[in-house]
C-alpha cells in the first residue's frame, strides 16, 4: 500500500466534520451542451473516465479506532448505472429550469458506501443537453475538477479515438491488513514528519544564532496567524444573513472576461480582486434593498498551492483562509483597492505554511470536537468565493459544443458560496446561497450583478 491509497489529513477533516450535515463538501458544476448525444456514447466517457481516474470507483474506508486516515480503495460493487441519471425537461425549458433540477441534486447527501460522485444528463429545450455533476469535495479540487472534465470531453468537434482503458483491480483488505496497512501508514508518516521537523527545527536554530532579534519577531507573528487561523468565528459579520439550513438557491451570473480583466489591472490587481470586489458590492447592495446596514464581511477563500509536482486530478491541493474584509465603501474604486491589499495579506499569512501539519493534529482528536471546533469556525462565515480558470478553448462531446460551463461550491456553513468558472471569453460565476440566510435570493442576484456593473463602469 502506498500513501495515494489514504486521504490526506486536509480530506480527511473533510470527510469527518460531515457529521455535522451543514458542513457538507459538496460541488455541484453545470455544463450546457448545444446538441444531444446518445446515453450509450455518455456511458462509456463516463465508463473511460472512471478507469483513467480511479477515484471515481473508489469508495472510502475508514476505521474510527484506527489514527490512521481514511482509505480509498476500489469498490468491488462498483455499478455506473447508479451514478448517472438521465432526465427529460418537458416544456421550454432553460436555464433557470436546469438550476432548480441542479438545486435538488445539490442537496442530496451521497451514500457513503459507494463512490462519492453522480451525474444527471438532463434533454431539454430544442435539441440541447445538459450535465449536472455531483462530486465530493474529498475527491478533487476546483482545479482538479476541471482536470477531470477533460477526461470526459473533447478539444476538437472531431471526437478523439480514445482506448478503454481495463478496470481497475479490486482488493478489499481484511481486518488484519487493514490493521497492517494503517499502522505502516502512521509510522512511515511520523518517520517523515520527523525528518521535516528536524530539518526545520536546525534552520530555525541557525536563523535565531544569526539573527535573534528578527527570528523571535517571525515566531510571534507566526503564533498571530495561527490564533487567526483556529479561532471561532462566533456570529456573521450581516445582521441580515444569520439563518442557516440543508436547503439551496441556485443562480447563474455571466460577466465578460476581459471587462473584469480590465476592472482587476485598474486597480493595480487581478481577476481575483476583481471578482471578489464585485461580490462585495453586491452584498453591499443587498443589505442596503433589504434595510440594513453593513461595515464588514467574513469570508473563506481557497488559495491555490498546485504545483508541477501535484498536477494530479484527485486529491486537494488548497488552503482555506478564513478573514473579514471590508465592505463599508460606497465607491468601487475605493473597495477594489483595500480588497486587493486585504487578498495580498491574506495569501502572506504565516500560518498557511501549518495547514498540512495543523490538520494532522486535528485527525488525531475526537471527530465529535473537530466538528464541534470547525462548525464554531465556518458557521460565522457570510460568504465563500472561489475563482476557478477553465478551459480557454471549446469544449466538446461527441462534436456537440459546450456553450456554458459553471460549477457551485459548498456553503460549508456560509450564508452563500460564490465560485467562478472561467470558458472561452466569459465568466461563469455560480450563487449557491441558503434560502434561510437570504431571504431573497432573486433580489441577491440582481444586487450582484449590480455590483460587478458599478465596478466596470468606475474603473472603466
Amino acid at each position: 500500500m502506498d500513501f495515494e491509497s489514504r486521504m490526506n489529513d486536509a480530506d480527511a477533516l473533510m470527510w469527518s466534520i460531515e457529521k455535522d450535515p451543514l458542513l457538507r463538501s459538496t460541488i455541484t458544476s453545470l455544463v450546457v451542451i448545444d446538441g444531444e448525444t446518445s446515453e450509450q456514447q455518455i456511458r462509456e466517457g463516463f465508463e473511460r473516465a472512471s478507469r483513467v481516474v480511479p477515484r471515481l470507483r473508489q469508495r472510502v474506508r475508514s476505521n474510527p479506532l484506527s489514527l490512521a486516515p481514511p482509505r480509498w480503495e476500489i469498490d468491488p460493487n462498483f455499478d455506473l448505472h447508479y451514478h448517472l441519471r438521465f432526465l427529460v425537461a418537458h416544456g421550454e425549458s432553460g436555464i433557470e429550469e436546469i438550476l432548480r433540477l441542479g438545486e435538488t441534486v445539490a442537496m442530496g447527501a451521497f451514500d457513503r458506501a459507494r463512490p462519492l460522485w453522480e451525474a444527471s444528463i438532463v434533454y431539454f429545450g430544442e435539441g440541447q443537453m445538459a450535465l449536472i455533476l455531483k462530486i465530493h469535495h474529498a475527491i478533487t479540487d476546483g482545479v482538479g475538477a476541471v482536470k477531470l472534465m477533460l477526461e470526459i470531453f473533447d478539444l476538437s468537434p472531431e471526437p478523439a479515438e480514445r482506448e478503454m482503458p481495463e478496470e481497475p483491480k479490486v482488493r478489499v483488505l481484511n481486518q488484519v491488513e487493514r490493521f497492517t496497512d494503517a499502522w505502516r501508514h502512521e509510522a512511515d508518516r511520523q518517520m517523515e514528519s520527523a525528518r521535516e521537523n528536524f530539518d526545520a527545527a536546525g534552520s530555525a536554530a541557525s536563523a535565531a544564532v544569526r539573527d535573534p532579534v528578527t527570528s523571535a519577531r517571525e515566531l510571534g507573528r507566526l503564533g498571530g496567524s495561527v490564533v487567526r487561523m483556529l479561532r471561532p468565528a462566533g456570529d456573521p459579520m450581516s445582521r441580515l444573513m444569520r439563518g442557516r439550513s440543508l436547503s439551496v438557491k441556485l443562480h447563474l451570473i455571466t460577466q465578460p472576461l476581459e471587462d473584469i480583466r480590465a476592472a482587476g489591472r485598474a486597480g493595480g490587481g487581478t481577476i481575483n480582486d476583481a471578482f471578489v470586489t464585485g461580490i462585495i458590492l453586491g452584498i453591499r447592495k443587498y443589505h442596503t434593498a433589504m434595510g440594513s446596514t453593513l461595515t464588514t464581511l467574513r469570508m473563506g477563500m481557497p488559495i491555490n498551492v498546485r504545483t508541477e509536482e501535484t498536477q494530479d486530478i484527485s486529491g486537494n491541493e488548497f488552503i482555506p483562509a478564513r478573514f473579514e474584509i471590508d465592505a463599508s465603501a460606497d465607491d468601487p474604486v475605493v473597495t477594489l483597492e483595500r480588497t486587493r491589499a486585504r487578498l495580498a495579506e491574506i495569501v502572506d499569512e504565516p500560518a498557511n505554511a501549518l495547514v498540512k501539519p495543523l490538520s494532522g493534529v486535528l485527525n488525531k482528536l475526537p471527530s465529535t470536537f473537530t466538528t464541534g471546533m470547525f462548525g464554531s469556525m465556518m458557521k460565522g462565515l457570510d460568504f465563500q468565493a472561489s475563482n476557478v480558470p477553465g478551459s480557454p478553448i471549446p469544449l466538446y462531446l461527441d462534436g456537440k459544443l459546450v456553450t456554458a460551463t459553471a460549477a457551485f461550491g459548498p456553503l460549508g456553513g456560509a450564508a452563500v458560496n460564490t465560485t467562478l468558472l472561467s470558458y472561452l471569453d466569459t465568466l461563469y460565476i455560480g450563487v449557491n446561497a441558503d434560502p434561510k440566510a437570504v431571504a431573497e435570493p432573486e433580489l441577491f442576484t440582481e444586487c450582484l450583478r449590480e455590483g460587478f456593473a458599478d465596478l466596470i463602469e468606475a474603473t472603466s
